[in-house]
């Protein structure tokens, strides 16, 4: 039985991220775990933090009746009224329990939204360099990428934007802070943005993709898109402010601005069950309930970061430090990011190709390893380099 053929066409050109990890583990076993230095996947190796783990100890002892049931489809109705109290408090405006929808995380909440706006041959804007998986949540609905370039710090370009929109146009996804750049985006530049799609008659609508909103550094404060953009949808993870990747618990809520909001509520509903997501998990809804505000210790990547830039800059790279999230974004030393990435493999580092998130000429490098990987991949790094410069 073959495979179909729109799947087959995408894995030509799977993500980089999962390929360069599933290289990982072969060159481990070749070579053996200490000799290779693994950057590819952001998978957090900190521990949850402890009002987490104690709430969640204190859900399952409790034994609350039908916690472990079917639960209305956008989820238990008290929890959503928590996560709307919580974004009454960070955003500013009138959220409700019904403006909610929990889902399996971001990559969910996502495809959820995508699913409730896109007919085929729909177009969604994505700003490069973006999240890899992006292309493909857009495909799964029939919808079409239209790809517009960032300038060369990395941050939107509004006219650029407004160019792009076509009758067709149905979103716009924004991710700040941003995967794999870093970079958190101007309030400033988000209010302009809201301006220009406030003057169209029919605006996109604005899909604000959070996961990383709580991972900033150097006290960088990370503006509310929903407050300074009317039409948009949040998609937010616990999976990295809480270091719950495997776990899949986050939530989709609509701006109460959107004036057709219960509309899509109800086809964000029909969506997450549709889809087969059926709800995010119940027991992590209850303990989010009680413990949405917990995060890991930022400082902890701050540190990181500081050592990983100023070590990667002494060996002579041209280096941007991240102002959120998880990752370095690091300009190779040759146009060609894929071949530098050979350079690095040959030394036993692995990283991702920037053309896998749109923007050639980079590679993205996780934090989420231990300091010392940090420190004893340096001069893997320098060599590379070296060898890059013939």
């Amino acid at each position: 039985m073959a495979v179909a053929k729109s799947i087959a066409e995408q894995l030509e050109r799977a993500s980089w991220i999962r390929r360069m990890f599933e290289e990982g583990a072969r060159l481990k076993k070749e070579r053996g775990e200490d000799n290779i230095f693994d950057f590819t996947l952001g998978n957090p190796e900190v521990e949850p933090p402890a009002l987490t783990l104690a709430t969640l100890r204190r859900v399952v002892e409790k034994g609350q009746l039908r916690s472990h049931g079917y639960m209305p489809n956008p989820g238990f109705p008290e929890v959503r009224a928590a996560i709307a109290d919580k974004l009454r408090r960070e955003v500013g405006l009138p959220f409700a329990a019904e403006h909610v929808c929990m889902t399996t995380g971001a990559a969910a909440a996502c495809n959820v939204i995508l699913k409730s706006i896109l007919d085929p041959g729909d177009e969604v804007i994505l700003l490069a360099p973006f999240f890899a998986e992006y292309p493909f949540y857009v495909g799964n609905h029939g919808g079409r990428v239209v790809m517009v370039e960032t300038d060369a710090e990395c941050l939107p370009d509004v006219e650029l934007i407004a160019a792009a929109i076509t009758p067709r146009t149905r979103g716009i996804i924004l991710n700040t802070p941003n995967n794999p750049s870093g970079r958190v985006y101007p309030a400033a530049l988000l209010r302009d943005l809201g301006t220009m799609l406030a003057r169209l008659p029919n605006p996109p609508l604005l899909i604000s993709d959070e996961p990383y909103k709580s991972l900033v550094y150097d006290g960088a404060l990370v503006a509310e898109v929903a407050s300074l953009i009317a039409h948009t949808a949040i998609c937010f993870s616990w999976s990295k402010s809480q270091a719950l990747a495997g776990e899949r618990i986050g939530f989709l809520a609509l701006s109460p601005r959107l004036p057709d909001w219960p509309q899509m509520a109800a086809a964000c509903t029909f969506a997450n069950r549709t889809l087969g997501f059926v709800n995010a998990p119940a027991l992590w809804q209850l303990v989010m309930a009680e413990a949405a505000d917990a995060c890991v210790d930022v400082t902890l990547y701050q540190h990181k970061r500081d050592v990983f830039c100023a070590g990667l800059a002494a060996a002579g790279y041209e280096v941007r430090r991240p102002e959120g999230g998880y990752y370095i974004f690091l300009k190779t030393p040759i146009p060609d990011d894929v071949s530098f990435v050979g350079l690095l493999v040959k030394q036993g580092v692995l990283a991702v190709p920037g053309a896998g998130f749109g923007r050639g000429g980079y590679i993205r490098l996780s934090m989420t390893v231990p300091i010392d990987t940090i420190e004893r991949a340096l001069p893997a790094f320098q060599r590379a380099l070296q060898a890059a410069r013939g």
